[in-house]
């Protein structure tokens, strides 16, 4: 069941979220300590979320004028099911009855990544093509520690 959150779920989103980034570990992803980004939200009405209760989530936010995909994760125990999908679909959707694309960075080289990304429509969107909200993120992730591996700006039109 995709649903938007409610303020209850968000606490064991963190649980999710945390149990989706461990695996990048064997590929030598470790991310920084430190808040979840979900810790960090704080506002169910930016969260969609799969299952009750939980098993994974998309937490979205707004950059340039364009809806973008902050973090989606769901709990290893629930992968390979087709949640994640979606979940992508529900955040497409969104951003779609509002004329708005969707914007997201992510790994370059994880499968479950940039790779995964692309094969459900989204592009590898240019330096040149960014705004200035966008860059500025990028930037942010970059100080914040995130660039572990190789990193892309993805993008998918309405």
């Amino acid at each position: 069941m995709i649903r938007w959150a409610e303020a209850d779920d968000l606490t064991a989103l963190a649980k999710i979220e945390l149990a989706a980034d461990e695996m990048f570990a064997p590929l030598g992803i470790v991310f920084p300590p430190g808040a979840t980004m979900i810790e960090e939200c704080g506002d169910p009405a930016q969260v969609i979320v799969a299952g009750r209760p939980p098993v994974g989530f998309a937490l979205l936010g707004s950059v340039d004028g364009e809806v973008h995909l902050e973090q989606l994760a769901v709990h290893p125990d629930h992968h390979g099911r087709g949640i994640g999908t979606e979940l992508l679909n529900a955040v497409c959707d969104t951003a779609a009855a509002q004329a708005r694309a969707v914007t997201l960075t992510t790994f370059r080289d994880v499968p479950w990544n940039a790779p995964w990304y692309a094969r459900r429509g989204f592009a590898v969107l240019p330096p040149a093509e960014w705004g200035a909200e966008l860059a500025s993120l990028v930037e942010h992730e970059r100080a914040l520690g995130i660039e572990l591996a190789p990193r892309v700006v993805m993008r998918k039109d309405p």
